[in-house]
């Protein structure tokens, strides 16, 4: 057995959802923030059995897609770094990260 730990854009959080529960997979959300960008982040946690890892990786690798995204960055200005004049910038948000993990033991009551 092995547990998926798939951290999503919010965006894609409710489609990855309903298409996990309806390939049967169980999973559990937890709202998250991410580093980067401080944006709202959801993180699964999917226990599956070895021979369906595959199959729930390519479910959340259908539902999360890779999207551009303006946010505003800082730039010095005249040179001096007392002055910023925020600008913005476009950045790939989305996707997902994907970690898979071995479960030494799994109980469910």
């Amino acid at each position: 057995m092995k547990l998926i730990i798939a951290v999503v854009q919010d965006k894609d959080s409710n489609r990855l959802s309903n298409a996990l529960i309806k390939s049967n997979f169980r999973a559990t959300k937890l709202a998250s923030t991410g580093g980067f960008l401080k944006a709202g982040n959801t993180t699964f946690m999917i226990g599956v059995e070895d021979e369906k890892i595959d199959e729930a990786i390519g479910v959340i690798k259908s539902n999360c897609k890779v999207r551009d995204q303006l946010v505003s960055s800082v730039s010095p200005v005249g040179g001096t770094t007392d002055s910023y004049i925020p600008f913005p910038i476009e950045v790939q948000v989305g996707g997902a990260a994907v970690f898979v993990l071995p479960v030494e033991k799994f109980e469910h009551f």
